[in-house]
């Protein structure tokens, strides 16, 4: 089973590498992040045609989270659990076929921002990764093969950053977000990238501004998060860098984790 996690940053305007990743790539399971459109105007169709079910938190402008899944979606739940997210669509849940008579459990987050550090903004992102670390603990107990992918708009180490010094005062690289990740995989979930490399460089957004992309400036933000019983069927990860050299890129790209 394949699974992997983008951030389209507009879901209409990215339709064309959107779908030739689902044709060419082929995972089984693909989590979106910033659709930028209400659920309604999701192109359901053209991603339905393509072989995928889907399961979408729409919202208009801004935000918005997605499934889509080769597989039959057995369940779908819609925000994070014991978080007041004021009409902000960041969160959504399934439940999926695994192909072999069981389930896998996948979450697609958009954790906020956070910027500027200063203002509330700050502290909503820290309360969106509080109630997402009460709620990652109780999934736990389930005892599933969890997978909690998606931009989480945190850097986790200095490795993880292309100048960690201009990144300092930055609400992704605080040590406050640095912590809050910390405290989530601490828990008992596994980074899926680093369970299979120690390399640094590897990054999963380039700015769009200041030749970013052409000089490799780059930054990791984008996770898949493995409960035990996922991460034990861990067989490799892949960022698919090139697409951010494609037409009309988005400034993420996807990444992907191999479950045998």
């Amino acid at each position: 089973m394949r699974i992997a996690t983008w951030n389209v940053n507009s879901v209409r305007q990215r339709l064309t590498p959107l779908l030739a990743f689902l044709k060419e790539d082929a995972p089984d399971i693909l989590c979106l992040q910033e659709l930028k459109c209400e659920t309604e105007a999701f192109p359901r169709l053209e991603v339905e045609d393509a072989g995928y079910n889907v399961v979408l938190h729409g919202q208009k402008t801004f935000n918005g989270v997605a499934i889509l899944s080769k597989r039959p979606i057995e369940e779908s739940y819609v925000g994070l659990p014991g978080f007041d997210h004021e009409g902000q669509s960041r969160y959504i849940e399934a439940v999926l076929s695994d192909g072999v008579g069981g389930a896998v459990r996948v979450a697609s987050i958009y954790a906020p921002n956070g910027n500027p550090p200063d203002t509330p903004k700050y502290r909503y992102k820290l309360a969106f990764m509080e109630a997402l670390t009460q709620h990652a603990a109780a999934l736990l107990q389930l005892e599933e093969k969890t997978v909690l992918a998606g931009d989480y708009n945190i850097i986790p180490e200095n490795r993880d950053v292309h100048d960690p010094a201009a990144w300092a005062g930055d609400a992704l690289f605080l040590p406050e977000s640095r912590a809050a990740y910390r405290r989530l995989v601490n828990l008992g979930y596994v980074d899926a990238l680093r369970a299979v490399t120690d390399d640094g460089g590897l990054y999963t957004f380039w700015d769009y501004q200041a030749g970013a992309w052409q000089k490799n400036k780059g930054i990791r933000i984008d996770h898949l998060l493995l409960s035990p019983q996922a991460a034990d069927r861990l067989q490799g990860v892949e960022i698919a860098k090139t697409l951010r050299a494609g037409e009309k890129p988005s400034d993420h790209v996807p990444i992907a984790a191999q479950l045998g």
